[in-house]
């Protein structure tokens, strides 16, 4: 038999002290168990005493896979930009989409969209129109602040003007009045 390079070590025979600091230990671990315990779990929590949380908030509509109503030819619709916010009070956020025919060159007029989907429905929708198209303008300063939509509109003061440069500025916004968005353009803000 060879012997080990490594002399004994004192912890490999157990003696009587080991064991009883072995039972201390395992004592105090059941111990403290039994005056630490979680409370019992039920399947319903009784109404007294109980916070009610609130249901987690809906997620926006996407505007993926939406079919706005624009048309842009050969070429697809391009999301722009995008805002979301609870825009009628009921709870469930609409998100408002700035969108335009990704044209190669120019600049295509933008169209500006709300999206929404009912309670039993995943798939968005579009529920309505703020900026047509064919209005020719361009939607910037875009922002959803509350209940309200904000933009300035840059546009053009005839037909004559190039597309490549607006020359009227317009801000405007939208608010939805329980029937649809009543738009409102603060009194002498058109500037050229």
């Amino acid at each position: 038999m060879q012997q080990s390079a490594v002399p004994e070590l004192a912890h490999t025979q157990t003696r009587p002290i080991h064991w009883i600091a072995t039972a201390t230990a395992v004592a105090g671990v059941v111990a403290l168990t039994s005056v630490i315990q979680p409370g019992s779990a039920t399947a319903a929590q009784s109404a007294t005493g109980t916070k009610t949380r609130p249901a987690p908030a809906a997620a926006p509509p996407s505007t993926t896979g939406v079919d706005f109503p624009l048309q842009c030819g050969p070429v697809k619709a391009l999301v722009a930009k995008k805002a979301t916010g609870d825009l009628d009070g009921d709870g469930r956020p609409e998100t408002v989409a700035v969108v335009h025919c990704d044209a190669p060159m120019g600049t295509p007029p933008d169209g500006l969209y709300v999206l929404t989907r009912s309670a039993d429905s995943a798939t968005p929708r579009v529920i309505a129109t703020l900026v047509q198209p064919r209005e020719r303008l361009t939607v910037t300063d875009f922002t959803v602040h509350g209940r309200t939509v904000s933009a300035t509109l840059l546009g053009y003061s005839s037909d004559t003007v190039p597309s490549c440069c607006p020359d009227t500025k317009t801000p405007a916004t939208w608010q939805w009045n329980g029937n649809a968005f009543l738009r409102s353009t603060p009194a002498g803000a058109h500037s050229v």
